[in-house]
């Protein structure tokens, strides 16, 4: 009596499962390799010699550098990523500070306006006229109504 041995690559679904897994595996190996260099060059505390040392060992050694790398450095690898998440978000939010105070309020603008009518700067008819463009520059723009095509628009009728 023989005994058939079926293998994984004998079912077609099995197969394809296989190779997903191992593409995925791939894929977060490269992940895990671009992450570290990544870091190598990030990383202010090495200097020139250290980051081409360590650079040159991930590269040509991949496993190995990439194994050695996490164990010596790891730690620090999660750190220097807050850090540089912190520094990023600081300056997304002095952006967003900077920007939103760019534009005086419309009261600002009347004040200005007044003492400038008030010293003499301006007249009251040149007071009036700034005055509506304030206003209407920060007043909410209302949606214009559709417009419908004049009756004789070019088309053909028929």
């Amino acid at each position: 009596m023989t005994t058939q041995t079926y293998l994984a690559y004998d079912f077609p679904l099995l197969s394809v499962l296989w190779t997903m897994l191992a593409f995925a595996l791939w894929v977060l190996w490269f992940f895990l390799l671009f992450k570290i260099i990544f870091d190598i060059f990030r990383d202010d505390d090495l200097g020139g010699w250290g980051k081409a040392g360590w650079l040159a060992f991930v590269v040509l050694l991949p496993f190995l550098g990439v194994f050695v790398y996490l164990i010596a450095r790891g730690k620090g690898m999660g750190r220097r990523e807050l850090e540089q998440a912190r520094e990023q978000r600081q300056q997304l939010d002095a952006h967003i500070r900077e920007t939103a105070a760019g534009r005086p309020s419309a009261a600002d603008e009347l004040v200005k306006l007044s003492a400038m009518r008030d010293r003499g700067d301006i007249t009251d008819a040149d007071f009036q006229r700034a005055k509506e463009l304030v206003l209407t520059d920060y007043a909410p723009q209302a949606s214009a109504p559709p417009t419908t095509p004049p009756p004789g628009d070019g088309r053909a009728q028929g």
